[in-house]
């Protein structure tokens, strides 16, 4: 069966409220980053004073409040050996 791809979309007002969608899974979080699974990669959210404050992962939302000071997708490892690596 093939996985239904929720849109994903970031809404940051005044870098102190973060509003997101096509989240697939909220790894980890705590006051000074959180780090999300979303359909177009993964994502660190880095700041201070965070907080999760809406959370629906059968929806894909999550809202992030508190200091943000950066976003940053993380580009995925890639497997294999140095060989595979290197060919691409």
């Amino acid at each position: 069966m093939e996985e239904l791809m929720l849109p994903h979309k970031l809404t940051l007002e005044g870098r102190s409220k973060l509003t997101m969608t096509g989240v697939t899974e909220v790894v980890s979080f705590d006051e000074n980053a959180v780090f999300l699974h979303t359909t177009l990669g993964d994502l660190l959210v880095q700041g201070e004073e965070l907080k999760l404050k809406t959370l629906s992962v059968e929806g894909g939302q999550v809202s992030v409040e508190g200091k943000i000071s950066a976003m940053a997708y993380e580009e995925p490892r890639r497997t294999g050996g140095w060989l595979s690596r290197l060919l691409g």
